[in-house]
């Protein structure tokens, strides 16, 4: 390990460039909080993207956006922050920190109000995302996370915030390697320059989780290790998380990894039927449900890896394929190309397609909707989620089990500064996003990490000018 005086020795004699902000990633959690700060009279901000790409791992998210919304009772929906909060600590099975879920659920709806004024659209229905648990799930009005980084970057940029890609972080410099505040950075830009970068105010990390990480992922959850990964396979590598344990960081929670309906074994195209449960059932080569398919994740999770093959089955009809979000519609349509999605006029000839009993199937179908009509499911689907599946043609696509979110990372408090293995504040350090611990504790409920990123990563601006 680096001893002390090894770490004092990594300050440059001379930085190359000193800036008040700079801010590790690109996805929401990093734009968001560029922004916020920005707007809030902060300057010289610099956001540092390793890829030559923004966004990370929201670009390519369902974009689903947790909160209580007043619009809720316009459904018949009852719901408050309260709530909300009370449902993602009983679904993180306690293990969340109660502060931070509470600053989470009492933020959000000003957060998405926010990125509404930013020039983020939703569609006008509240719906439930796939592993929400409640119907409180905001959908973007076009296509997946995409929208929130457009939006995001084209304000960070009349802000005044210098973003730069293919800039690869691969030190966090503090005073001393476990005392003293975080001073800046180093990176190596696309030339391959080493640049050291001073940070007047603070270093914000955003750089994801570590679901791209074969390695440090199956350390946690030797299960893991074989499966395909839902995250941009660049973006989740864990190596700013490592950075950050180096300087005396403290972690939580690194075993509850996460995984959502994906890629099968041996297959490479992610088709999306899952996403709203209300629009699907799923199924496994039988033909017969296994699981009402809006429970927790992890429970889905768990009874999918059990199925044969690791493989089960998302079907739905026209009409639910109508109402998937346009990203996924294109998705589902290359998936009839490539072998992992299929499209049929009637049940049976859809199951031959799929490979799924076709008897089995048509049977559950039919059960499935009679319990529709009853209002009551026998699967345990709850009654604002059923949906007969009913117009042709129906669909059917690959839902295998991919690692999606690791819920674990650095510890953090509520106003996103990382703790050391004291307890104790390390000062000039935040960190926003899927790198951090204790916010979901055991099992993430779907549309809560889009409302994480964002609604942390708008607070962590207000911190910072705050001079936090």
């Amino acid at each position: 390990m680096t001893n002390v005086a090894e770490a004092s020795a990594k300050k440059p004699q001379k930085w190359d460039k000193t800036v008040n902000v700079v801010i590790i990633g690109s996805g929401g959690a990093g734009l968001a909080t560029a922004v916020s700060a920005a707007e809030r009279g902060v300057k010289d901000i610099v956001v540092l993207e390793k890829l030559a790409f923004l966004g990370g791992n929201t670009a390519i998210a369902t974009g689903a956006f947790n909160t209580a919304d007043p619009k809720q009772k316009e459904q018949g929906i009852e719901d408050s922050p309260e709530f909300h909060a009370q449902q993602t600590l009983k679904g993180g099975d306690f293990r969340g920190n109660p502060d931070l879920v509470n600053e989470l659920t009492h933020n959000a709806y000003d957060t998405l109000k926010w990125l509404e004024s930013k020039g983020v659209k939703f569609q006008p229905k509240i719906l439930q995302v796939y592993g929400a648990l409640w119907p409180r799930s905001h959908a973007t009005a076009a296509s997946k996370g995409s929208d929130y980084v457009r939006v995001l970057s084209e304000e960070a940029k009349k802000l005044g915030v210098t973003i730069q890609t293919q800039a690869k972080v691969v030190d966090i410099i503090r005073e001393n390697q476990l005392s003293g505040r975080v001073l800046g950075l180093e990176y190596v830009n696309k030339d391959g320059q080493h640049v050291f970068v001073r940070a007047l105010k603070a270093v914000v990390a955003c750089p994801g989780g570590i679901g791209a990480n074969r390695e440090m992922r199956s350390l946690h959850d030797p299960r893991l290790y074989n499966l395909t990964t839902t995250n941009n396979p660049a973006a989740s590598t864990g190596e700013v998380l490592v950075m950050m344990q180096d300087i005396g960081a403290d972690v939580t929670g690194m075993d509850h990894i996460q995984c959502n309906p994906g890629c099968p074994p041996g297959r490479k195209l992610r088709v999306n039927m899952f996403s709203w449960p209300q629009n699907m059932i799923m199924v496994g080569f039988d033909g017969k449900r296994f699981i009402a398919e809006d429970s927790r994740r992890d429970q889905m999770r768990d009874a999918i890896l059990a199925l044969p093959k690791q493989t089960a089955f998302c079907i739905q009809d026209d009409y639910g394929q109508s109402l998937n979000n346009v990203g996924h519609q294109k998705d589902n349509l290359k998936g009839l190309e490539t072998g992992d999605a299929w499209r049929a006029d009637t049940l049976e000839e859809l199951a031959k397609k799929a490979g799924i009993d076709p008897a089995n199937l048509v049977k559950t179908v039919e059960e499935y909707n009679k319990g529709c009509e009853a209002g009551h499911d026998a699967g345990g689907k709850k009654p604002n989620n059923l949906r007969k599946i009913e117009k042709a043609p129906y669909w059917a696509g690959y839902a295998g089990m991919s690692v999606h979110h690791t819920m674990g990372g650095v510890v953090i408090n509520t106003d996103t500064q990382v703790i050391d293995r004291h307890g104790q504040i390390i000062p000039g350090l935040h960190a926003v996003g899927e790198v951090t611990g204790g916010i979901h504790g055991s099992n993430r409920l779907g549309g809560n990490a889009i409302a994480d990123i964002f609604t942390f990563g708008r607070l962590t601006g207000i911190a910072i000018a705050n001079g936090k």
